[in-house]
């Protein structure tokens, strides 16, 4: 069965015990990081709703949340339809830099407007490493492709498709868990978008209760 990563290209060449191993390493990236990442993503997005967004960081804490899912979401589809080369490598190399900066700014944003709970915390530590546990996966299953990158052999660029491409039930699988994590982002930001007046509102609200009791 095709894999997420596939065997071949930059010179791969594994005997029997290699390829088990290579084997492995794949069914652990495509049923164990990428399901435990859409669970992550709903876990992220249910703390979210339970410490009250709308109310608190609002729309701004709301955008970094799908700015960080384009910046996973591009590698992931690299690697879902895409053969795995030094170009590709190094897409996901810096998408993994700039979701993490991203993440960074997102928690110090967060737990300066609302009280972020240590569920919410593991949920994060969770999030930030599993896009960082793929790409070494990924790294380790197309080594010469990976140190092509630091001259070991010759780097390869172009784009082309997987052949054989992944099954087609998981590909309908992935996307649609991924489509289903982004709904629930879009739907948090148009939540925060609503609450966004009534919430800039508020301390003038208070401000006039004040007045009127004194």
């Amino acid at each position: 069965m095709p894999l997420l990563c596939s065997k071949g290209g930059e010179g791969d060449s594994y005997d029997r015990a290699a390829m088990t191993t290579i084997e492995l390493l794949q069914a652990i990236l495509m049923f164990g990081v990428v399901p435990l990442w859409v669970a992550a993503g709903v876990a992220d997005h249910t703390c979210h709703r339970v410490s009250r967004i709308e109310r608190t960081s609002g729309p701004k804490e709301s955008v970094l949340h799908l700015l960080q899912l384009v910046e996973v979401g591009g590698p992931l589809l690299a690697a879902l339809f895409l053969e795995i080369n030094a170009g590709i490598l190094l897409f996901m190399l810096l998408g993994l830099l700039v979701h993490q900066a991203t993440a960074v700014w997102d928690v110090r944003y967060a737990n300066e407007t609302r009280d972020v709970s240590p569920t919410e915390q593991h949920v994060h530590g969770i999030m930030e490493m599993l896009p960082l546990m793929a790409v070494v996966l990924i790294a380790v299953i197309h080594w010469p492709a990976f140190l092509s990158l630091f001259g070991q052999d010759v780097a390869r660029f172009e784009l082309a498709l997987k052949n054989p491409p992944l099954p087609a039930w998981y590909l309908a699988s992935v996307l649609a868990a991924a489509v289903a994590v982004g709904i629930l982002y879009v739907e948090e930001l148009v939540r925060t978008l609503r609450a966004a007046p009534r919430h800039a509102l508020a301390p003038h609200n208070q401000l006039r209760a004040a007045t009127r009791r004194s």
